[in-house]
C-alpha cells in the first residue's frame, strides 16, 4: 500500500489513491460528540436484531448513560414500534435534524421519522441507501452521546459496509437463532467484521427456548443451538440467550420496550462497558 502522497488534499471519498492512511470516516456535525458506536449485526434478517438494539440502549441508558439508536435498516425499521413512536416525524432543517427522543430520554433516528406514512415503502438502490445512513450520523443533531447503537439490515452488502467504513464502530454483537441454516449466515457476519478490522465483541443466541410455565422445562422449538460451536470455532463468548417470551412481545408491540428490566442482555452491557 502506498504512502500519502504529497499532493493528498485529506478528502479520502473523492481520492482513488490507495495510500496507507487511507480514511472513509465522516464527522458528526459541529457540537455533537459520540464516544462508542456499537453495531448490531447479522447476515439474516428475522433474528432479532432490533430486539437486542432496543434493549442494549435501554440497559445503558436505565444505567445513566447518554444513549443513542441509529437505525439502519432504511427499508425494514422496527425500532420505533418497539419504542411507541410510530408516526412521529423529526424536527430540524435543510441542513440539521433533530432525533425523536423517547420518554426516557433515548435518542434516535429512523427512516420512519421522515416518511409521510410509516407503511410507505423506501424503494431505492444500495448507494442511495448507504447514503442516508451516512447522513443520519452527519446531519443529525446527536449532542453528547455515552454510547450509540447502530442497528443493522441483515446482510454484509452496501449499508453494512458504509457503516463500518464511515462510522467509528468500536465494535459489534453479531445476533443470530438456533436454526442450523443460521450458522454460515452469522459466520458470514463475522469474517466480514474481522475483514473491515471491525472487533467482534461476542454473539447472541435469541429465540432459543421457550419456558414451560408449569414445569420451568426449556423446550428448544428450533432445535438444539449452534452458537456454542460458532463461538468456539471463531474464540467469540456467547454473551446471551435470548428465549421466547411473552413479556418481551407484549412490550415491543405495544411499543413499551422501555419499561422492561430484563437481564438477559447484561453480559454483553458489561463488556460493551470495557471497551
Amino acid at each position: 500500500m502506498a504512502e500519502k502522497s504529497e499532493t493528498c488534499n485529506h478528502d479520502c471519498e473523492s481520492c482513488g489513491e490507495n495510500c496507507s492512511t487511507r480514511d472513509f470516516h465522516v464527522n458528526l456535525r459541529k457540537g455533537s460528540a459520540v464516544k462508542k458506536v456499537i453495531g448490531i449485526v447479522s447476515g439474516k434478517g428475522g433474528v432479532g436484531k432490533s430486539l437486542v438494539t432496543s434493549l442494549l440502549a435501554c440497559k445503558f441508558n436505565r444505567s445513566g448513560f447518554k444513549t443513542a439508536i441509529l437505525d439502519a435498516d432504511i427499508t425494514g425499521p422496527s425500532i420505533p414500534e418497539a419504542f411507541g413512536l410510530a408516526g412521529e416525524r423529526v424536527t430540524g432543517t435543510d441542513e440539521a435534524i433533530n432525533p425523536v427522543v423517547t420518554k426516557n430520554g433515548i435518542r434516535i433516528m429512523s427512516m420512519n421519522f421522515l416518511l409521510e406514512h410509516q407503511n410507505d415503502p423506501v424503494i431505492w438502490r444500495g448507494p442511495i441507501i448507504a447514503g442516508a445512513v451516512k447522513q443520519f450520523w452527519t446531519d443529525v443533531v446527536w449532542g453528547d452521546i455515552d454510547f450509540m447503537f447502530v442497528d443493522m439490515p441483515p446482510g454484509t452488502g452496501d449499508v453494512p459496509l458504509t457503516v463500518f467504513q464511515s462510522l467509528p464502530v468500536d465494535g459489534i454483537i453479531v445476533v443470530a437463532s438456533p436454526q442450523q441454516l443460521v450458522r454460515v449466515i452469522v459466520e458470514k457476519a463475522v469474517k466480514m467484521a474481522q475483514a473491515m478490522k471491525i472487533p467482534v465483541i461476542g454473539l447472541v443466541e435469541n429465540m432459543s427456548y421457550v419456558k414451560c410455565p408449569k414445569c420451568g422445562e426449556e423446550i428448544r422449538v428450533f432445535g438444539e443451538s449452534n452458537i456454542e460451536a460458532i463461538a468456539e470455532n471463531y474464540s467469540l463468548p456467547v454473551l446471551a440467550r435470548i428465549p421466547i417470551e411473552k413479556e418481551m412481545s407484549v412490550a415491543v408491540d405495544n411499543g413499551d420496550i422501555e419499561s422492561l428490566n430484563v437481564s438477559y442482555v447484561d453480559a454483553a452491557a458489561a463488556l460493551i462497558e470495557k471497551i
